[in-house]
């Protein structure tokens, strides 16, 4: 019965050694191909075989990543849906941009002065995903995208009817009313209410923003593969059966949202920093900003992270791609999302998936024979 009982463990080990390299090899495979990725682009652009247009493009995929991957963390991680990652996004870059200005005259690298707008947008959007998580993560499904997204909607208006101002005999608040600070010659604008943050300095760029998306992908996978990982998601599988178990689910639930808030900040601060003026308008950080991620997030795959860039990257370099079509644009675009969506979720085209990369594998195999 004991040779038995050893033989079971061994293979059990043997099972876990399988399961681990291979998610091993594929996160290494995920770093590796963003690394190629940014070194074929950087030469493409060194050569001049990228055009100003679409080298314009380089650092919103690399925040739309960002942020995809932070919401997969929530999504497909967690299994909470969240619709209002646009406002921690809009958090990190207004606070990073005000962080910005204070900061402007007294630190002379940009480099430095860039790290410190991203620690302080990536820290106040955590606060705020922490301190939204408390209540929200009580809520399941429907009623907490609802909150989520009535978050986001907030955080938007608030900063709209927010005045804030600089000059010699200190800062001046208001709310609603910018006539009503009365400004002196040497004043500066930190926040004009709707108009935003004006004149922020250019600190955003593509290697910055592949290096944060290596970051996000750090952070992520070392979450997903230790402990606390593997109890979010058995809070996602079966919220009862971990609870009996004695896993702490509003810890483990406010963890990873706190986490995943805390990447779509660092998101907007790279951003915020690739415009010179930042508004909180809905086209920046509404509902629709919201939308589209979820929409990476799904067709990249819930808990594929190397599917939520790809999906992030195609879709903002598409539109642009078929901007030649004029009218058609957008219903190719349209036509595109629903293939896409088919063939990563429909179960023929994931049987039909399956076969070829049987055969895939067959054929190497006896190549290397």
């Amino acid at each position: 019965m004991r040779k038995y009982n050893a033989k079971g463990r061994t293979a059990m080990a043997k099972l876990n050694l399988k399961t681990v390299n291979k998610k091993t090899k594929d996160q290494l495979i995920t770093f590796v191909l963003v690394i190629a990725v940014y070194i074929v682009v950087q030469i493409m652009v060194a050569a001049g075989a990228i055009s100003s247009l679409m080298q314009g493009l380089l650092v919103p995929m690399c925040t739309y990543s960002i942020v995809a991957i932070g919401l997969n963390l929530c999504v497909g991680y967690l299994g909470e849906l969240s619709i209002g990652h646009a406002g921690f996004m809009c958090v990190g870059a207004f606070s990073s941009a005000f962080c910005t200005k204070m900061l402007e005259g007294v630190i002379g690298s940009q480099i430095v002065l860039f790290i410190i707008a991203l620690l302080v947008g990536t820290a106040m959007a955590a606060f705020f995903g922490f301190l939204i998580g408390i209540p929200v993560l009580r809520l399941r499904g429907d009623y907490l995208a609802i909150v989520t997204l009535a978050f986001g909607e907030i955080i938007k208006n608030i900063i709209n009817v927010l005045y804030i101002a600089k000059d010699g005999s200190g800062f001046h608040f208001a709310i609603s009313n910018g006539n009503a600070i009365d400004l002196a010659d040497d004043g500066v604008w930190l926040i004009n209410g709707a108009k935003g943050i004006a004149k922020i300095p250019h600190l955003s760029s593509f290697t910055a923003g592949v290096i944060l998306i290596l970051i996000s992908l750090f952070v992520v996978y070392n979450l997903v593969n230790s402990r606390s990982g593997r109890a979010i998601m058995a809070i996602r599988d079966n919220r009862i059966a971990a609870e009996s178990v004695g896993i702490n689910i509003t810890k483990f639930k406010l963890m990873a949202f706190t986490i995943s808030a805390a990447i779509a900040g660092a998101g907007g601060v790279l951003y915020a920093h690739n415009l010179s003026t930042v508004t909180a308008t809905p086209a920046n950080f509404g509902y629709n900003m919201s939308i589209m991620i979820l929409v990476f997030v799904v067709l990249g795959g819930m808990g594929n992270f190397r599917g939520s860039i790809i999906a992030a990257v195609l879709l903002t370099l598409l539109p642009e791609v078929l901007r030649g079509l004029s009218d058609y644009r957008m219903l190719i675009y349209s036509i595109v999302l629903i293939v896409m969506m088919l063939f990563n979720w429909a179960p023929k085209c994931i049987e039909w998936r399956q076969k070829m990369a049987q055969k895939f594998r067959k054929n190497t195999k006896k190549e290397a024979v």
